[in-house]
């Protein structure tokens, strides 16, 4: 049924191509691949998406934006809406529901389009990147709880010796499975060591305004910070802002953010922060524009990449790391 709904994306330029023969460098030129952004207005994802037009520029394709507006149900609408239009022979999605997103995916792969998930993968278990929904083209990921582990553990080697360490944690949002999944391991970590306390957990929405009312709020109620803990750069900066109005002196914290942002590379760099899980997003974007193409083109795909392992850099990024990557920058600014 649904792909009945569908069938008529297949008289795109990729099934007359493939119906007379036409060789893929000539559909190559003309295929339009379409980006599905959490939210378009969010620095992770416009450099997501640099990524992918860069790639795709190399390649010979066209690209596409679409604004997610961080809301899972337009996303899912939108997805729709542009698989009906038939105007587009790749789809590449960075979801804001994992789970939910499922069958949106499912209508895609039903009309023969190949789609890559990022950041994320897709389905009711974010443990793995293997493919939950049959059909998914390639996941280009990181595992949540892999890097909320990593980020978690460092935590507990900084509060070694110090009784008590009082950790803040700011999440993205908590009706987001994936930063529910961080905010959880986060805490079952620190929980397991007598010594961490954790103070109070906010909500940054990858926003530097939000996070610094959410921290001010939190400063309000607790005097004695020595870490603050969170998945997104964005969180952090405004943090600072926050921590510093309030008198403490940054550099003696343990500020641990998410994305290796350009102002989360420098700042590691100038010793006011001391680490950022890097997701790579250029390098995340390009790597699923090249595995559409490959798929369009009945070349070999990856269909599972880790983004913890694939970037140019170890992803749990501290000075020691910095140092001996005197050239890497941040691959988005915030």
């Amino acid at each position: 049924m649904v792909y009945s709904r569908y069938k008529h994306v297949l008289a795109t330029g990729f099934g007359l191509a493939l119906a007379f023969g036409l060789s893929s460098a000539v559909h190559a030129q003309t295929a339009k691949i379409a980006f599905f952004a959490a939210s378009s207005q969010n620095g992770f994802n416009q450099a997501t998406y640099e990524g992918v037009e860069e790639k795709a520029a190399k390649l010979g394709y066209e690209t596409a934006i679409f604004d997610g507006k961080f809301d899972a149900a337009h996303q899912y609408s939108q997805i729709e809406d542009v698989l009906v239009s038939g105007n587009y022979e790749g789809f590449i999605i960075f979801p804001n529901d994992t789970v939910g997103i499922a069958g949106a995916f499912e209508q895609v792969i039903a009309a023969g389009i190949p789609v890559a998930t990022v950041l994320f993968p897709v389905g009711p278990d974010l443990t793995t990147l293997e493919p939950q929904v049959e059909g998914i083209t390639t996941t280009v990921a990181s595992p949540p709880v892999d890097g909320a582990t990593f980020q978690a553990q460092s935590v507990v080697e900084h509060c070694t010796g110090k009784d008590p360490c009082n950790v803040v944690i700011i999440i993205g949002a908590k009706i987001f499975p994936f930063d529910n999944l961080r905010l959880e391991t986060f805490q079952a970590v620190l929980a397991e060591h007598g010594n961490i306390e954790v103070l109070a957990v906010g909500e940054g929405w990858y926003s530097p305004e939000t996070s610094l009312t959410a921290m001010t709020d939190i400063l309000q109620a607790n005097s004695d910070v020595h870490v603050v803990l969170s998945n997104a750069d964005q969180h952090l900066a405004g943090a600072e802002i926050a921590l510093e109005a309030a008198g403490y002196n940054v550099p003696d914290l343990y500020m641990s953010g998410g994305g290796a942002a350009a102002i989360a590379i420098d700042a590691i760099r100038e010793g006011r922060w001391d680490a950022t899980l890097a997701y790579f997003p250029r390098t995340m974007g390009a790597m699923a524009m090249e595995q559409i193409a490959n798929a369009i083109e009945g070349k070999p795909v990856t269909a599972v990449i880790n983004m913890d392992e694939a970037g140019p850099v170890q992803a749990m990024i501290d000075k020691a790391v910095l140092d001996a990557n005197p050239d890497f920058k941040g691959e988005w600014e915030q």
